[in-house]
C-alpha cells in the first residue's frame, strides 16, 4: 500500500491502481476525470483546502461524477469531536495518525466489500 507519512495528502484508489495527488484541487480534478468505483483516503490538515472542504465539494457532485464515493479520513486530528466532524461531512471512517496498518487495511476492506 505504500508508506504513509505526514506529507501524504490525498490518495485515490482505483480498484488496484492508486493515484496520489498533491492537493485537494488535484484530487477533485482527478475524480471528475475518472469517476467510478473509487475509495478516497484523505488527510484533513491539508494546505489551502482541508479534507472536510474537499469531501463537501465531492458530496456536492452528482453520483455519476463521484459524489457518493467511499472516503476515509486519515488524520492527526484524533479527538472524538474530530471523528464526529469527519463522519458528519461524509467520511465513512476516521483513522488517527500514526496509522496502524491493520486498522487501515480493515477499514479499506470494510468499504470495498
Amino acid at each position: 500500500m505504500g508508506c504513509y507519512r505526514n506529507s501524504l495528502l490525498t490518495g485515490i484508489l482505483f480498484s488496484r491502481k492508486s493515484l496520489t495527488t498533491a492537493s485537494a484541487t488535484e484530487a477533485l480534478t482527478a475524480l471528475r476525470r475518472s469517476p467510478g468505483d473509487i475509495l478516497l483516503i484523505c488527510d484533513i490538515g491539508m494546505p489551502e483546502v482541508d479534507g472536510y472542504t474537499l469531501l463537501r465539494q465531492i458530496r456536492a457532485l452528482p453520483s455519476e461524477q463521484g459524489g457518493t464515493i467511499k472516503a476515509i479520513a486519515l488524520t492527526a486530528y484524533a479527538g472524538e469531536l474530530d471523528r464526529e466532524q469527519a463522519l458528519s461531512v461524509g467520511f465513512q471512517e476516521h483513522i488517527p495518525k500514526p496509522v496502524e496498518l491493520q486498522v487501515l487495511v480493515q477499514a479499506i476492506a470494510s468499504l470495498v466489500n
